[in-house]
């Protein structure tokens, strides 16, 4: 699937990993249904909630044009009998 672009690894997502949520950046035009689809035929989970987040925009200068955001950030909650096989969680 293209519109998933790649899994955030970051202090606060590995963090995050050990309450059974995962973080990825995802095409703007996705839903959290399509999302959730996705992601429990692909690595064969069941998914108990997703929060989805844009980052702000930095304020423009007036010289510069403004550019769009291209992309979101879906944090995926899985049931706890659950885990994606990418990571150990530990």
């Amino acid at each position: 699937m293209n519109e998933i672009k790649n899994q955030i690894i970051t202090e606060k997502t590995i963090r995050l990993l050990q309450k059974n949520q995962y973080t990825f950046n995802v095409d703007s035009k996705l839903t959290k249904t399509k999302i959730k689809d996705w992601i429990e035929r692909f690595f064969d989970v069941k998914v108990k909630s997703i929060n989805s987040l844009r980052s702000p925009r930095k304020k423009s200068q007036k010289r510069l044009p403004q550019t769009s955001l291209n992309d979101k950030r879906m944090i995926i909650t899985l049931k706890p009998e659950y885990s994606i096989p990418l990571f150990i969680n530990e």
